[in-house]
């Protein structure tokens, strides 16, 4: 190639990407060297919850009945591991989110470490949506990896268990909910990432604005609007919006059984009604609004 190809007007946008692209990369790389807790604490969760669980397989406790009951019955007391790990292990990544997003920007300017991050040749955008796709992407890929292995684990380790008695695997095979949670846990970790992505805009725009204990000033606004609303107006339509976002959208993102009750079938992805919920893109929009005011306090913050 030669150096006319090089510098050809057609090279420099792709060289251009490419930069903004590996500036991303190492970012976000950035992130996660600083922030360890990203990945420790969904590990040690998964410890704590592997070392429950084997505990209760070697010694299992008395469960009248459970001769008597049916398969399907069966079937439901042995999920209820499985979904425990998988509860437990997302609610501390959501929790883990939560108090990295308040940190992000704020910390930078309260340890002065902003002057040098502003002394590189990475914009406040491309450093906003990396700190952006923690809580977005990484968080929730590692929640997914994480808790697919311990599951795989539990299972194994049941089967282990029926064989050192001497009983048959077989309908462990057939009726272990494993395998079906590997279809429907990555769907779910994409419904909370774009369900939660205006919680974690507003936490991004609190953290580069506030001076001082940015988890205050997230959470005034959220409790002091709808108290204010109640006594003002003696409305709820603020607090019915707050706690439909923190329900997490799965109503909408799956089927809802038409038997009157209040309960989710996780077993049945609704990807169109989910898509076709206006709920969903009012909030994606809302979510790109915090992130630009984010972008926008960033490049005009200096150190605290």
């Amino acid at each position: 190639m030669t150096a006319l190809d090089m510098t050809s007007p057609t090279s420099a946008p792709a060289l251009a990407r490419l930069s903004r692209t590996r500036l991303f990369y190492w970012s976000v790389r950035r992130e996660l060297w600083e922030n360890r807790s990203i990945y420790i604490a969904p590990l040690g969760v998964a410890a704590l919850i592997l070392v429950g669980f084997l505990l209760g397989v070697a010694h299992p406790p008395h469960m009248h009945g459970l001769d008597t009951m049916d398969a399907a019955h069966r079937a439901q007391l042995r999920e209820i591991p499985y979904d425990v790990a998988a509860v437990v292990t997302i609610v501390v990544s959501l929790v883990v989110g939560v108090f990295y997003c308040l940190g992000a920007l704020h910390g930078e300017r309260r340890d002065r470490s902003i002057l040098f991050w502003k002394s590189l040749p990475v914009s406040d955008l491309i450093a906003v949506l990396a700190k952006a796709a923690i809580p977005l992407a990484v968080l929730p890929a590692v929640t997914l990896v994480v808790t697919m292995i311990t599951q795989l684990l539990m299972f194994l380790i049941n089967t282990a268990a029926l064989l050192a008695q001497g009983a048959s695997v077989a309908p462990l095979w057939v009726q272990d909910p494993v395998f079906a949670n590997f279809l429907t846990l990555p769907y779910g970790l994409v419904v909370l990432s774009l369900w939660y992505a205006p919680v974690y805009g507003w936490l991004l725009l609190v953290s580069a604005w506030a001076r001082r204990t940015p988890i205050l000033w997230a959470l005034g606004p959220i409790i002091a609007l709808p108290l204010f609303e109640r006594l003002a107006l003696g409305t709820s339509y603020v607090g019915d919006l707050l706690t439909r976002r923190l329900h997490g959208g799965f109503s909408e993102a799956f089927d809802v059984p038409a038997d009157g009750k209040m309960h989710v079938d996780f077993a049945q992805p609704d990807l169109l009604k989910f898509l076709s919920t206006p709920d969903l893109w009012i909030g994606l929009a809302v979510a790109a609004a915090f992130f630009a005011g984010a972008v926008w306090l960033r490049r005009r913050g200096e150190p605290i």
